[in-house]
């Protein structure tokens, strides 16, 4: 299993895209994404993509596709 968490170092802005494209491999989905940063952003809240494969951070308003 690997880290994904971000360090400080190399940590994508949080939320700094509306739509974000995801695989299976970032299940459980939650905003902000592992790597991103969080110092800067909303509190991570896990998104319930799996059955409509489509949704939407309650938070930042990040628009989230899943494809397999």
């Amino acid at each position: 299993m690997t880290d994904r968490t971000a360090s400080p170092q190399n940590a994508e802005p949080a939320n700094a895209r509306q739509r974000y494209v995801v695989g299976r491999k970032d299940l459980p989905l939650s905003c902000p994404l592992p790597e991103m940063a969080l110092w800067n952003s909303h509190p991570r809240v896990y998104l319930p993509i799996e059955a409509e494969r489509e949704c939407q951070c309650p938070y930042c308003g990040a628009h989230f596709a899943l494809e397999d």
